[in-house]
């Protein structure tokens, strides 16, 4: 899996049914050097059509909407093949839903609260954009543990993984970007970054949300 630069400028879509939270979004991102919002959805269908003309590359999903959902709308552009480059965070109101897990679940990057700093959400999108996932967060950790199966189901892969391998993957699910397990383990950032994707690949991950998930269901992680 190659690496994933971060864009020269960063392309955001904007899906939620309220009007005052996009315009919001809108220009805490515009006033950003190297964001731009090219577009806003009220609905599911809507931020569908809108990822497939625009082609951005972070999309701000509302998991409530009217209509097609956020959950069911990040399925379907992140099974799209036409949106390869697109990452979706997840936005919801309530810190445990059901429905966060399942985006995470469907290849989402991450969630946030609707109640995030502005730094919060700018930090976010290029965090995301440089394709590292949004799991820091005391809060996931507890999704993550609430939802997650008490007896493992067997891991294909997993014994295959190295100490470094499995040291950089438990510091990938206590939140790290890859530039701090760079920092913390001593490494450059490109040999965090081959650690993590091999891992990923011998485990069958389809993005780092995902490691974190394989990492706390099978024990690669604590459990908070």
């Amino acid at each position: 899996m190659a690496p994933r630069m971060t864009p020269d400028r960063v392309r955001v879509l904007l899906a939620d049914d309220e009007t005052l939270v996009r315009a919001g979004f809108r220009v805490l991102l515009e006033r950003t050097p190297g964001i731009e919002v090219v577009g806003e959805a009220r609905d599911g269908d809507e931020a569908i059509a809108l990822a497939r003309a625009h082609r951005p590359d972070v999309v701000l999903m509302d998991v409530r909407m009217p209509g097609t959902d956020g959950l069911t709308a990040t399925r379907r552009i992140l099974a799209d093949d036409r949106l390869p480059g697109v990452r979706i965070i997840v936005l919801t109101t309530f810190e445990l839903d059901e429905y966060v897990y399942a985006a995470l679940r469907a290849g989402a990057s991450g969630f946030l609260l609707k109640d995030l700093t502005p730094d919060e959400l700018r930090h976010a999108v290029r965090v995301v954009a440089a394709g590292d996932a949004l799991l820091a967060p005391a809060v996931t950790r507890r999704l993550i543990a609430r939802f997650t199966t008490a007896e493992p189901e067997t891991l294909p892969g997993l014994e295959t993984l190295t100490a470094r391998e499995r040291e950089v993957v438990a510091l990938v699910a206590d939140g790290l970007s890859t530039e701090e397990i760079a920092a913390r383990l001593r490494m450059s950032r490109a040999t965090a970054k081959t650690h993590t994707n091999r891992a990923m690949t011998k485990l069958g991950a389809r993005d780092r949300a995902h490691l974190v998930v394989l990492a706390y269901r099978h024990g690669l992680a604590p459990l908070p």
